[in-house]
């Protein structure tokens, strides 16, 4: 997602309830090595990720401790994972999904690892400088580095698919949990302004209502929004983004 600014919450914008962050992805359609299309696999290490399928047909290929699995993805499916799931998005025919991101604020502030070889992984600068898609270049060269990046992860991908037993996959998570390490503050403080307020705010609306104040509902808003930018390059695909997401 991105990869794919402060939350929205913590922003003085409330976001969608719970501060669940939301876009619109076209998954991309270029062939990899192996012959599938699709997007970059990676994992997120606090955020559980939702898929709203809008469109077309495509699957989702997961690894975990448990295993390899892949599930079907087609208009109506909704799927979802927790955090430390591998995941890589297949386009079969046109897959669009509303994809619904747990944590509004942390995955666009790095809570996504590409599961890069492991020589790549050693330090977050190494990550960044074979990640980073900079955005005073023109399209055709985006495109061309999320492309290099994407073949890159799944080269990482298929070692650990591949891979005899669960210690390589637990070395990846070690790998992602340090790279990250530097901005856990940082996020700390994202989820404190954004997730963590959202559902403090339903507990004092409990006290109040047990108490018989009703004070709160006369606060009630009506809110709208329009994606802020359209056709983002994403980890898996051409995004539609909002304000903070």
């Amino acid at each position: 997602m991105s990869a794919e600014g402060a939350g929205r919450v913590a922003s003085g914008f409330p976001g969608l309830p719970g501060a669940v962050a939301v876009s619109h992805l076209s998954v991309y359609d270029w062939p990899a090595a192996d012959g599938v299309c699709g997007g970059s696999p990676h994992l997120h290490l606090t955020c559980s990720e939702a898929y709203v399928v809008t469109g077309g047909r495509g699957a989702v290929q997961t690894l975990t401790v448990s295993g390899y699995e892949v599930t079907p993805l087609v208009p109506g499916t909704v799927a979802w994972f927790t955090p430390g799931t591998v995941h890589r998005l297949v386009d079969e025919d046109d897959l669009r999904i509303t994809v619904l991101m747990q944590n509004d604020g942390l995955p666009e502030a790095g809570d996504a690892v590409l599961t890069l070889p492991p020589e790549y992984l050693t330090d977050p600068e190494t990550y960044a400088a074979a990640t980073a898609v900079p955005a005073d270049v023109p399209e055709e060269e985006r495109e061309r580095i999320v492309r290099t990046r994407r073949d890159l992860a799944l080269e990482g991908y298929r070692a650990l698919r591949d891979a005899g037993g669960p210690e390589p996959l637990a070395a990846f998570h070690r790998a992602a949990a340090a790279l990250v390490r530097p901005r856990l503050a940082h996020w700390r403080k994202r989820w404190e302004h954004g997730a963590r307020a959202a559902a403090a705010a339903t507990g004092d609306q409990l006290d109040r209502l047990e108490r018989g104040d009703v004070s709160h509902l006369a606060d009630a808003v009506v809110r709208s929004e329009q994606p802020v930018e359209y056709g983002k390059f994403g980890m898996c695909g051409r995004l539609d983004v909002y304000r903070g997401t």
